[in-house]
């Protein structure tokens, strides 16, 4: 009788065991799901409304978004992306910011066709947003590179050598 008890407290504690296993998997699986659930509907809004994450640097949406503005490839230079949109209204503005090498900022400015800017005085700071990472003062003080195209559209890009900063800005008015 008292095996018999013994051996039915074990099978219950073993079954009490085996149930908390399968409730804490089951918690884990719903919990990975969640995650990847949530990962896949950013993405999709991603393709309808591109995130640009402006607290936080490199993520995948700034990663993105680098490609899909500066239109270089990502090297390893590259690195504290970060950017900010407001396309809100009828003007839009983005705003980077990103360590690189020189090579990479010669690149940039090939690709985007940007010249040495000595007579724009007015840099455009009241459009531009307060951020740590983007230091007006400092940018100030760089020599503009820009582009104008049709309609009031502006590229304007500014390069520190020594601490190998780039500050990129893409607006129209």
């Amino acid at each position: 009788m008292k095996q018999t008890i013994y051996i039915s407290t074990i099978i219950f504690a073993l079954t009490i065991v085996s149930c908390d296993r399968i409730k804490n998997k089951g918690q884990e699986l719903a919990e990975k799901t969640e995650k990847k659930v949530k990962d896949k509907s950013k993405d999709f809004v991603d393709k309808v409304v591109p995130h640009f994450d402006a607290y936080k640097p490199d993520t995948k949406f700034n990663k993105e978004r680098f490609k899909d503005f500066l239109k270089v490839d990502l090297t390893p230079d590259i690195k504290n992306i970060y950017c900010f949109d407001d396309a809100i209204g009828i003007d839009a503005d983005y705003m980077f910011s990103f360590n690189c090498d020189t090579t990479t900022a010669r690149k940039i400015i090939e690709k985007h066709q940007l010249k040495l800017d000595k007579e724009t005085t007015d840099y455009a700071f009241g459009l531009q947003h307060d951020f740590d990472w983007w230091d007006k003062k400092k940018i100030e003080k760089l020599d503009l590179y820009s582009w104008q195209g049709d309609r009031q559209y502006f590229k304007y890009f500014w390069y520190d050598k020594t601490e190998q900063k780039a500050y990129y800005f893409d607006f129209d008015m």
